[in-house]
């Protein structure tokens, strides 16, 4: 259960922001955030959500707000899971589309075979369909699970050389008013709706268990890479305490850009929505939930690594997007057990790795975005589903439609932020919770207060930035203003779940 946890919990979160962080500020305030916010915050928080979960029979997050906050704060962080799920969606979309395009300086003027970008588009659609064979199979005919494995996980890695071999199929055509980037975002949109509709059995959990494999496999070669690659840094300890561009101000962006690495409100959905079932004693809550958060913190410092030994003018000069820096740095670490002359598919392993944990959450959130609008609206036939799905994908492919390109920074800062407060609010329920039953809350007020304290903080900054714009220039509609717009939404569901909660607490403790 620890290892499927994990892998639901493992995406492009701990990756893309500890690479986009060390950018901004350097990677020693990274490394701090993480060990020290994993240890104290991220893994309170993902224990915790699972216990509590438990204790209320396996319910979800928000199903624990409504029965001990009420039916207000219930809508509230409905709402507010959702909008937080749509920022998933698009800033992830944004970020593997760009890692579709295959854009890496240090392959300028190098002559290559196949079209990096298309075989790493390859590589990964073979992969699905592969998910999808070995689905049939375990539904058709119920072999093995030694037999499966035997045969699937080899495939796995086969598909990154048969991405080599058809990757100019991979390669999009010239689209009138329509960059290759956005057309690969639709395309990547277009999984999203069919993966979300498709049985369990079918898609998510043959790719959940043959992801799982990558993720170790690119675990076991960033180990190797750092301890015996001998890579120089060549980024920054300590940048500066402003940084130019959307990141801005080290306090607070530094933790919403990090995100996933050090905590994550998207953990507690998955720990009350699927883990929580699965447990046998409560007991094993704490090496599976906040056992995975350790390990996903080891993930973050692994993708740090990977930034760190690239400078930051090979970076500005290849405008690198997060997931193609990944994917450099785990090949160059493969490099080091299956040598230099096979960089380039292994550099290709490591960019399909990134987006093998993007696919796992993208579908999932999709998934997640559905439930709560059929649940909200009532739309509970086959019709609603449909419906629901199509709205879940519909909003992405609107602003990823109308954004100008590489602007997955503006997008990342706003889902960082909403992923991190919806964890404060996770830890507030949970608080509550405790509080009314009699129980200590030493340990989950602090964290709530500080994540609540960062987040609000970055929203307001995320406000009074677009105010400002206006201000000056006048009202221009793009992604900067519809991020404050969206901003001020979410503090105002978060502080009416707080002014909730405050009311839940005055309303006294339980007695039964």
């Amino acid at each position: 259960l620890l290892s499927q946890h994990f892998a639901a919990i493992a995406a492009a979160g701990p990756i893309a922001g500890p690479i986009l962080a060390c950018q901004s500020f350097g990677w020693l305030p990274c490394i701090l955030w993480i060990t020290i916010g994993v240890i104290f915050i991220g893994g309170v928080h993902d224990l915790s959500a699972l216990v509590a979960s438990v204790r209320h029979d396996a319910r979800s997050v928000a199903e624990i707000v409504r029965e001990n906050i009420g039916r207000r704060a219930w809508i509230s962080i409905m709402l507010f899971i959702w909008i937080a799920l749509i920022y998933v969606i698009v800033a992830f979309v944004d970020i593997t589309a760009n890692t579709f395009l295959g854009r890496i300086e240090e392959l300028n003027g190098v002559a290559i075979d196949f079209n990096r970008g298309g075989a790493v588009a390859g590589a990964s659609i073979f992969y699905l369909f592969l998910s999808i064979v070995m689905g049939l199979v375990q539904h058709r005919f119920a072999p093995p699970l030694w037999l499966v494995t035997l045969i699937f996980v080899p495939a796995t890695l086969g598909v990154v050389w048969i991405g080599t071999r058809f990757d100019s199929l991979m390669v999009l055509p010239a689209i009138p008013y329509l960059s290759p980037g956005k057309a690969w975002g639709l395309i990547i949109l277009g999984y999203c709706f069919v993966a979300s509709l498709l049985p369990m059995w079918l898609l998510l959990q043959p790719r959940g268990y043959l992801g799982g494999f990558v993720l170790y496999l690119a675990l076991a070669a960033g180990v190797i890479g750092i301890f015996f690659g001998g890579f120089p840094i060549q980024q920054e300890s300590f940048k500066t305490w402003n940084a130019p561009g959307e990141t801005g101000s080290l306090f607070p962006f530094l933790f919403v850009t990090i995100a996933c690495g050090a905590c994550s409100g998207f953990h507690g959905l998955v720990c009350s929505g699927t883990t929580s079932r699965q447990i046998a004693s409560e007991s094993h809550c704490q090496p599976v939930g906040y056992g995975a958060m350790l390990l996903e913190a080891f993930v973050a410092l692994i993708a740090l690594s990977t930034v760190m030994i690239v400078s930051q003018a090979t970076i500005t000069a290849g405008r690198l997007a997060p997931g193609t820096i990944y994917g450099n740095g785990i090949g160059d670490y493969l490099c080091v057990v299956i040598g230099k002359q096979h960089r380039l598919i292994a550099i290709t392993f490591g960019a399909m790795a990134f987006s093998t944990f993007v696919f796992d959450t993208l579908d999932v959130a999709t998934r997640l975005g559905r439930y709560i609008i059929q649940e909200l609206f009532g739309w509970a036939r086959n019709a609603g589903a449909l419906a629901a799905t199509g709205l879940m994908v519909a909003i992405p492919a609107l602003i990823l439609m109308t954004a100008e390109p590489g602007a997955y920074l503006k997008f990342w800062i706003l889902f960082g932020t909403s992923n991190q407060l919806l964890a404060a609010l996770t830890l507030l329920s949970v608080t509550v919770w405790l509080h009314r039953n009699r129980k200590p809350v030493w340990f989950t007020l602090p964290p709530m207060v500080f994540v609540m304290t960062i987040t609000l903080w970055s929203l307001f900054k995320q406000v009074t930035g677009p105010i400002e714009s206006i201000r000056t220039h006048g009202l221009r509609p793009d992604i900067t203003l519809m991020n404050g717009v969206i901003s001020m939404a979410l503090t105002l569901l978060a502080v009416s779940l707080l002014v909730e909660a405050v009311l839940a607490v005055r309303r006294g403790r339980r007695t039964d």
